[in-house]
């Protein structure tokens, strides 16, 4: 059984589209052990308790300086001991040395096609507004490794989603998150639960 823990600073639409596919038997040999949040106002946190599962926050916040939050954080990751991390919407960078431990153990689930659209300060809204104001007819998400890059690690899966005339930013997030994200995160830990990456 692949032990995952999803890691998340919102709402959770990605770790609810990852329950919901292990609940319906779309994820195979893959179980949630934890959900970690850097926000002790994400949603997604409710999520995880109201499916029964261990919901952690340590906030940056909390902590004199970044080395001791980030110590604290490779430690209660460690005590899951974790097959695959899955950052969905984790707004944190990840510590070197978490990185290090966890080599090709944690993937990202980004709202592009990288590389467009990716990098330092590109996320969440911001993604599609770049995009619809680059003016692409194609954008989509992407699922890849982390490394010590940002979303700049070895891609796993992508799909693409056509933009239409009109769409708000609000808009285009939406159908990215429904037509590739909540199809390509599950897909791909399916795919590592399966030994085929």
């Amino acid at each position: 059984m692949l032990r995952i823990g999803v890691m998340v600073s919102g709402g959770g639409t990605n770790l609810q589209s990852i329950m919901d596919n292990i609940d319906s038997g779309a994820i195979t040999g893959a179980e949630i052990a934890v959900v970690i949040s850097n926000n002790p106002g994400a949603y997604a946190l409710e999520r995880a308790r109201n499916h029964g599962i261990e919901a952690v926050c340590i906030s940056p916040k909390s902590f004199s300086d970044r080395e001791a939050f980030n110590e604290t954080l490779l430690e209660k990751v460690n005590e899951y001991h974790l097959d695959l991390i899955v950052l969905a919407g984790f707004l944190v960078r990840i510590p070197p040395k978490m990185i290090e431990k966890y080599r090709n153990r944690i993937i990202n689930i980004h709202p592009s096609l990288i590389p467009s659209f990716c990098g330092v300060g590109c996320y969440g809204l911001k993604v599609h507004e770049a995009a619809l104001k680059r003016g692409v007819k194609v954008t989509g998400a992407t699922v890849h490794f982390v490394d010590e890059g940002m979303d700049s690690g070895p891609i796993i899966l992508q799909k693409a989603v056509e933009v239409k005339p009109g769409d708000t930013p609000e808009i285009l997030q939406r159908r990215v998150m429904e037509e590739a994200e909540w199809k390509i995160l599950p897909k791909a830990i399916q795919m590592i639960a399966d030994g085929e990456i």
